[in-house]
């Protein structure tokens, strides 16, 4: 009799088990956000390395997940931030900016956004709306304001 109920916790302890690897697998399926912000990692660390064309090539497959995302899950300020960085690392400043914007719409203080349209602003020669994009920084004690105030006094 103990033996039979050793046996059937260990079972039930093996089957608990294998379920939770199975559900966990499953959960390990990324979203188009998650596969684009990955290839937008990836693709700055290729560009830091030099590597520009294969750089671009991960910010273009990066901007098709992140429309995918944001057609299934509309006006998330951090996919229209990626939106953007990307469509900007790929030369398309109009179209980076209007994700920018509509990301500040709805996130007005969303660090990465701010830094990101500053940085815009900067490359597109506008320095005083790059200035209200760090203004718009100060307060929040983090890196984008330092990497922002950086890259607009080198300019």
């Amino acid at each position: 009799m103990k033996k039979n109920l050793i046996i059937t916790v260990i079972f039930y302890f093996v089957l608990t088990l294998s379920s939770y690897g199975a559900a966990s697998s499953s959960s390990s399926v990324s979203s188009n956000y998650d596969k684009g912000a990955e290839l937008i990692k990836k693709a700055k660390k290729l560009e830091e390395k030099g590597k520009i064309e294969k750089a671009k090539k991960r910010y273009e497959k990066a901007l098709n997940y992140l429309i995918k995302s944001n057609n299934k899950k509309p006006n998330q300020p951090d996919t229209l931030n990626y939106l953007g960085f990307a469509l900007r690392k790929l030369g398309n400043f109009n179209e980076a900016e209007k994700y920018y914007l509509q990301g500040l719409n709805i996130k007005p203080d969303h660090p990465g956004i701010n830094e990101y349209l500053g940085e815009l602003y900067v490359q597109t020669n506008r320095i005083d709306l790059a200035k209200k994009r760090l203004d718009v920084l100060e307060k929040c004690n983090c890196e984008e304001y330092e990497e922002l105030k950086t890259l607009i006094e080198n300019n």
